[in-house]
């Protein structure tokens, strides 16, 4: 079985890397200037603030714009989630959470202007994070009765709920943090932090899901996942407390839905590893480790296994910045942290011999310790 499970993500590898390229050829050709947006979480307004990004990764703010909902307001990570803005494959939508009035808002992006297209309620208590994969919309709802769901997309960023689409996770204080479509469509991979469980669900010829099944994480602590352009799933774990002990582990998925780990518990060197961002080139992945203040980064090899870069830390914000989730841009040149301790964005050049990272600089354009959550780029 795992050599089977190796075989797919190799074919999965290549079928990737050609939806890749077409995929940066076709934002170059459209001749945007790239773009970063986060979002403020305001528990009376909540609005997504948008960037320019230039040439040099440098930030211009260009606007502010109301999702029409409301956030849950707090201060430092209160969502405690990955996903609460996404950007879809194409970067021709935005879709945003109000984890306070229990809905999701769709944007039309124009660059670094955004359009408020479509507002839907998840049927769920506080959304905290979404997924896309071509016409299908899963949203995660933490509160309650813990939860995904279901919506069809339209072309012009309509949502459409699809019936029967709602699957339970395994409790209902499970707190997911975060959930993630396989590159290839076939899976769902959600998150649970209390659970430390990975739930992987089939997807359905009509988009609903199959029955969930159930991973306990080989490591302490799972919070995000995302996965490689190979389709590698990428996990970011807390590790046990105290010590620079957070880890970040690598697995493939059987066509049971069971995960095969490939690299287990790679050390980060650092604290609270909650995120993690993969680049569309398929070669590196990068973790936010924000009790630590710091950014590491491995090379993603074509099985899936994980490499330390270097000395494995290779960004490092101001002590107190407490970077959380971070974005790298569609042409892999750039990554992003919102720094939600100091009120910045973290701008980080990747060097594209090695995916080391330089630090460009560190923007103050958002309020410290102001509920932020959510950052998208490309």
């Amino acid at each position: 079985m795992r050599t089977v499970s190796r075989s797919l993500l190799l074919v999965a590898l290549v079928a990737s890397v050609s939806y890749s390229v077409a995929s940066q050829a076709e934002f170059v050709r459209r001749g945007q200037p790239g773009a970063v947006f986060v979002m403020n979480n305001s528990d009376t307004r909540n609005e997504v603030i948008s960037f320019t990004r230039g040439a040099d990764g440098s930030l211009q703010q260009a606007g502010t714009f109301a999702t029409g909902g409301r956030g849950t307001g707090g201060v430092t990570d209160p969502l405690e989630s990955q996903g609460s803005l996404t950007l879809s494959s194409d970067h021709s939508l935005l879709f945003a959470v109000n984890g306070g009035s229990g809905e999701i808002s769709v944007f039309q992006v124009h660059g670094s202007h955004l359009a408020l297209v479509d507002k839907k309620v998840t049927g769920g208590a506080e959304p905290n994070a979404v997924a896309q994969n071509g016409s299908l919309v899963y949203v995660l709802n933490v509160g309650g009765s813990s939860n995904v769901v279901g919506f069809a997309l339209s072309a012009n960023g309509q949502l459409s709920k699809i019936p029967n689409s709602i699957r339970f996770l395994t409790t209902n204080n499970s707190l997911g943090a975060s959930l993630a479509f396989s590159p290839n469509g076939q899976f769902l991979v959600v998150t649970e932090r209390a659970t430390n469980n990975i739930d992987v669900f089939q997807v359905l010829a009509d988009g609903t899901l199959a029955p969930i099944v159930v991973n306990t994480d080989s490591q302490p602590g799972a919070f995000s996942v995302t996965f490689s352009p190979n389709g590698a799933v990428l996990v970011s774990e807390t590790g046990p407390t105290g010590g620079d002990v957070s880890t970040i582990s690598s697995y493939s998925i059987l066509a049971t839905g069971t995960l095969s780990p490939i690299s287990a518990g790679v050390a980060t060197q650092g604290k609270a590893n909650c995120w993690n961002a993969a680049t569309p080139n398929g070669l590196w992945v990068y973790v936010s480790n924000a009790a630590s203040s710091t950014i590491s980064g491995f090379h993603v090899g074509t099985d899936g296994s994980l490499t330390p870069i270097g000395a494995t830390v290779l960004g490092i914000n101001p002590t107190g910045a407490v970077n959380l989730d971070i974005a790298v841009t569609a042409d892999s040149q750039f990554l992003y942290s919102l720094n939600s301790g100091d009120g910045t964005i973290g701008v980080f050049a990747i060097e594209q011999e090695g995916g080391a990272l330089v630090n460009i600089s560190e923007d103050p354009v958002i309020s410290g310790n102001a509920g932020f959550n959510g950052i998208a780029a490309f």
